[in-house]
């Protein structure tokens, strides 16, 4: 009786880390110190003493049950974008540069070059939010998952000046909410696409003209990351009163962890364009809108609260950083809370 014989290859984990070697380099940064294959991912902090008052920001969390799709369809290469992009993002949301990454990747069995495709998305998603990746874990649970499953989670840790933090303590009645555009479901509310279309080959392959693309394609559209375009506008000078990632539980529980006492965001539906997979998913599930919007992004992944002096310039630092922002409303006076008409 051997290891391989109880259900872990580890000549399989030997080939996964040769083969992820490439994708990994490409996140390297000059802070990163040794390489792969250590013990654990060191990092210098020495640039950091520049800064009044350094703090460390942690993001942890992973895809959720998108991961399903990704195994259906059988790809792989964009499903560690996510796993990235929502841990980064509410780095960024707190006025944090992500510094590096870890990831987690547990498997029913190592097959060495899907586990280094999975990598190759998280080292793209590194390179989008100038992340390093330093170090990560693949677990083969032999007998607890089914050989062709896996789950992805990861975390990051950034630092900003404590100055530079963005709290929502600046916020006041007459600030300018900015959303910016995502670029479909993201990661969060899967199990309800999950019950509203068939989980199967032949029905996430299906074209929909409305969708100009397979429903599988725009479901599996990566995370947006919107970690430069936060730095775009901090580079600008502008002050980022409050800020709020749109992840699930959507509009009505994200923009509320934004706000301070005594004050209420109010966001008008038809500033921006919905996009077209949650017009189809409300329709085939005959999901009602409030749902919607307390479910999914519903087309804007990141909303900020900006002085109405800075909208100008913070679109426009929006737009250099390659990212479509939107007037989507206004903070008011009231119950902390939101509005939506």
């Amino acid at each position: 009786m051997d290891y391989k014989t109880a259900g872990v290859d580890i000549e399989a984990g030997y080939k996964s880390v040769e083969l992820m070697k490439e994708h990994v380099k490409r996140t390297m940064r000059e802070e990163v110190l040794g390489g792969l294959g250590g013990f654990s991912g060191a990092f210098s902090l020495a640039k950091i003493k520049d800064m009044e008052e350094p703090v460390l920001l942690s993001g942890t969390d992973g895809c959720g049950t998108k991961v399903k799709l990704a195994m259906v369809m059988d790809k792989h290469d964009t499903i560690g974008i996510d796993a990235v992009a929502m841990c980064v993002n509410d780095i960024a949301c707190a006025g944090g540069e992500p510094l590096f990454f870890l990831d987690y990747i547990a498997c029913g069995k190592n097959y060495p070059e899907k586990i280094a495709a999975i990598v190759g998305g998280v080292a793209e998603g590194c390179v989008q939010s100038e992340a390093a990746l330093i170090g990560g874990e693949t677990a083969e649970h032999p007998g607890l998952m089914p050989e062709d499953e896996y789950d992805l989670a990861g975390f990051a840790v950034g630092v900003c000046d404590k100055k530079e933090m963005i709290t929502g303590e600046k916020l006041k009645a007459g600030d300018v909410l900015i959303g910016m555009a995502s670029t479909g479901v993201h990661s969060n509310g899967f199990s309800l696409v999950r019950k509203v279309f068939e989980m199967t080959k032949e029905s996430l392959d299906t074209y929909y003209e409305e969708l100009g693309m397979t429903l599988g394609e725009a479901l599996l559209a990566p995370t947006r990351i919107y970690v430069k375009a936060l730095k775009s506008i901090k580079n600008t000078g502008v002050c980022v009163h409050a800020c709020s990632h749109i992840t699930g539980g959507g509009f009505y529980e994200n923009i509320p962890r934004m706000l301070k006492e005594g004050t209420h965001a109010v966001v008008e539906k038809d500033s921006y364009p919905v996009l077209p997979i949650f017009k189809l998913l409300a329709q085939k599930g005959n999901i009602d809108e409030q749902m919607m919007y307390n479910t999914y992004n519903m087309g804007l992944g990141m909303i900020l609260a900006v002085d109405s002096a800075d909208v100008d310039k913070t679109m426009e630092a929006i737009k250099a950083a390659g990212d479509t922002p939107y007037v989507v409303g206004r903070i008011e006076n009231g119950e902390k809370g939101v509005t939506l008409c």
